[in-house]
């Protein structure tokens, strides 16, 4: 029996190798997705730590230079400094703060906290939030320890 010829093959793509790309897509996007939900809160960490390790910088000169540095929030500017900086570093817009911190340090455009040469602080605490999301950064009045809540 004669031999058909054979006709030329159709340049593209199967129906197999499509369907295996949308399976790969898929779980790409199953893997991924979730993580991408969080990004928000990524700015709330970010500056929950930029504000503690200001606080801790504070700490620091008080203690080393022996002299009270203070760490001051300003509200209306959404920034923050430590006494003898010229810059000052910004929080996002986004983010709620409310501050506790000792009545003495208490301005009409923000707050301040105050450590010593003998490493105490006035002590308080800042409170971030973002959405339905809280971060606390504490400052201990007796030893002038900083760190993070949630």
């Amino acid at each position: 029996m004669p031999r058909r010829p054979s006709l030329p093959r159709a340049a593209g793509f199967s129906l197999m190798e499509l369907m295996l790309v949308l399976v790969l897509l898929g779980l790409a996007a199953a893997v991924t997705i979730p993580y991408l939900g969080n990004m928000g809160g990524a700015g709330l960490t970010g500056a929950a730590r930029e504000l503690a390790a200001g606080m801790k910088l504070a700490r620091s000169r008080a203690v080393v230079a022996a002299t009270e540095t203070v760490l001051f929030i300003d509200l209306n500017s959404r920034t923050f400094a430590v006494s003898g900086d010229s810059q000052a570093r910004e929080l996002p817009e986004n983010l709620s703060i409310e501050l506790e911190t000792a009545q003495s340090e208490l301005a009409d455009e923000g707050g301040g906290y105050r450590f010593f040469p003998d490493g105490s602080s006035t002590g308080g605490s800042v409170l971030l939030g973002l959405n339905e999301r809280t971060m606390r950064v504490n400052v201990d009045w007796l030893t002038g320890r900083v760190y993070i809540t949630e």
